[in-house]
């Protein structure tokens, strides 16, 4: 498992749109329509990913949280499902179901929603206020696979409390690390 880091795109972007299918409800879903209103929170995930999977429960947890706080989650995959079929559509229904996912699993087949936010691994978090400008990226905490330190969400949780509270998240946003997005390659 390579350790990638995310992209730390400038804070104050917009949130690039999407409209991408849910591969629960098979519904055609986009940001417009799934945003918080005090924020939103874009994640890119897959299921095999040892680093996501370290994080499920947590992320569930959070979203099962601050949804009642006006925080919306949207979870997106955008590997290359002909390389690596456990993240197909079909078997990203199939895990949301498993993990109780409370928030839409979308699926990015042609990978521009990932290159539009500049995603690099996953698990990559982006925060963003009810205007859609970004006020937080990078990790969820300091926990990864096999480090010793419990799962906590603590970094996602600041972020998002500062975005409640209307207060300056003044804390250093340190890259979130995973396995790399499986880019689709070219012939």
């Amino acid at each position: 498992m390579a350790d990638t880091p995310s992209n730390m795109i400038p804070l104050g972007s917009k949130a690039p749109y999407f409209s991408l299918p849910d591969t629960v409800s098979g519904a055609i879903l986009n940001l417009n329509s799934l945003k918080g209103e005090k924020g939103t929170v874009v994640m890119f995930i897959c299921n095999h990913c040892p680093f996501v999977i370290h994080v499920n429960a947590e992320i569930v947890s959070m979203a099962n949280a601050y949804e009642e706080k006006g925080i919306a989650f949207i979870a997106i995959s955008s590997n290359d499902v002909a390389r690596f079929p456990q993240d197909s559509p079909e078997k990203m229904k199939l895990f949301a179901k498993k993990e109780n996912f409370p928030f839409p699993y979308l699926y990015d087949e042609t990978q521009d929603v990932a290159k539009a936010y500049n995603a690099a691994c996953t698990p990559d978090f982006y925060v963003f206020d009810n205007g859609l400008k970004l006020t937080y990226r990078g990790q969820i905490d300091d926990s990864r696979p096999g480090n010793g330190i419990k799962v906590t969400g603590k970094e996602l949780k600041h972020a998002l409390d500062c975005l409640i509270e209307n207060k300056n998240n003044t804390q250093i946003q340190k890259p979130s690390i995973g396995c790399s997005i499986k880019w689709k390659t070219s012939y």
